[in-house]
């Protein structure tokens, strides 16, 4: 991999100067930014003079930003006073809209107390330790077939023959879905968190007929499911036979589905290429993990901290807040930025810096905190250290080369390519 040292990509080009642009001018929710790697700047001005920041004016109307470490947390824990439910907008900057062209889909992750706990209990026995212990022989096998079957000394790419094939072939065994099918998994988890601007889709209009061919789909798989005397230990029989969602509606289905699958999908996928990509740009690192392969769990840890997957969680204030001398009102749209508590020095020092054998490298925002901490986290974390283990075991000379494409998106910081070479 030190052949490929990449050099810092030019964050700025073509955006305002952070420093020089008015506080209120600031807005951090332009998709753009993301897709550019420009936010860091940003952020780093917000969190040292605005750290609770209000945006008057945005495409996604006014918001408040919350960019320190701390200060996320008292939101993410606070479920009482701010909001979650998808009556108030749910839980991404991003407004969904009534009528034809977008959809307003509940789900558990955008439900308050007690709805929320009732249908997260529902699924949570499929990331459960002894089922993790089951899952484990068969994700190895997979990343070892995965790996075998990539080609030597040619460029390929990295995100869709590792990270998405992965996710994808993991998230058809959650579901029991058939095989054969399992890509349109990953189309259906881009299409959710997509809008017109991003590339995915070319209308709202396209994403709603998509997500409803989504939710035909697993109608079937329902349908054939739900009525077993003996159902299996997969997510869709647990829907049908839980208590708490076994009568829900075809938009709360599809809503359930929805998180399932981009929850299942974004944190692994993402973090299986910015892990490489963090290791590639800092070399010592990977000269660390070489000479001690005991240092995967820790690194996976630190890989998810430093990547983010999910740049942020909306909520909404229910009632007026008083905040870091600020004082949010009932009904504002609160983001909870974890891209950038992850790199709040106050809390994680260094904290722009990746460092594979961090002190307290679990401690990040990336899987959120409080009720609605990510359902999944050991399952996500499981996966990572899989691959990396299967990479040291294999002594793989994995070389980047070159910047990634990253995913025009404010919520999902992801990639869409990244040219990757095995030398052998």
């Amino acid at each position: 991999m030190s052949k490929a040292l990449l050099k810092e990509p030019p964050a700025a080009v073509g955006h305002p100067d952070p420093w020089t642009l008015p506080l209120d001018k600031i807005d951090v929710g332009q998709a753009a930014l993301f897709r550019d790697d420009a936010f860091w700047p940003y952020f780093e001005r917000l969190r040292a003079e605005d750290p609770i920041h209000y945006c008057p004016e945005s495409r996604f109307g006014p918001y408040w930003s919350i960019t320190k470490f701390k200060d996320i947390m008292a939101v993410d824990i606070d479920h009482k006073r701010f909001s979650s439910d998808w009556t108030y907008g749910g839980i991404t900057i991003r407004d969904p809209e009534d009528g034809a062209g977008d959809l307003r889909l509940p789900m558990f992750i955008a439900m308050d107390p007690p709805k929320h706990d009732a249908q997260r209990k529902v699924v949570s026995p499929i990331v459960a330790p002894d089922n993790l212990a089951k899952l484990e022989g068969v994700i190895r096998e997979r990343v070892g077939q995965i790996f075998d079957s990539l080609p030597r000394n040619e460029t390929f790419d990295w995100v869709d023959r590792v990270s998405i094939e992965l996710t994808t072939q993991m998230l058809a065994t959650l579901f029991d879905f058939p095989w054969e099918d399992r890509r349109k998994l990953t189309r259906w988890s881009d299409v959710a968190t997509a809008d017109e601007e991003s590339g995915i889709i070319d209308s709202k209009e396209q994403r709603v007929a998509e997500l409803f061919e989504c939710a035909d789909y697993f109608t079937r798989l329902w349908n054939e499911r739900v009525n077993s005397t003996n159902p299996n230990g997969d997510l869709i029989s647990m829907l049908a036979h839980g208590e708490s969602t076994r009568n829900m509606d075809r938009m709360e289905y599809l809503g359930n589905l929805i998180l399932l699958i981009v929850g299942g999908n974004d944190t692994t996928r993402n973090s299986l290429t910015g892990g490489l990509y963090a290791l590639s740009k800092n070399p010592s690192e990977w000269a660390k993990l070489k000479a001690d392969h005991s240092l995967v769990e820790n690194m996976v840890s630190e890989i998810i901290r430093w990547q983010t997957p999910l740049a942020h969680m909306r909520r909404t204030a229910v009632e007026d807040v008083e905040m870091g001398g600020k004082t949010i009102k009932k009904g504002d749209k609160v983001v909870m930025w974890y891209v950038s508590g992850n790199r709040d020095t106050d809390v994680i020092p260094d904290a722009d810096k990746f460092i594979i054998d961090r002190k307290n490298a679990r401690h990040h925002l990336s899987f959120g905190f409080g009720i609605h901490r990510c359902v999944g986290n050991r399952l996500a974390e499981m996966q990572l250290k899989i691959v990396w283990e299967e990479i040291m075991k294999r002594d793989l000379d994995l070389e980047v080369m070159g910047e990634p494409t990253r995913v025009l998106s404010s919520f999902v910081k992801g990639y869409e390519y990244m040219p990757v070479r095995i030398n052998a």
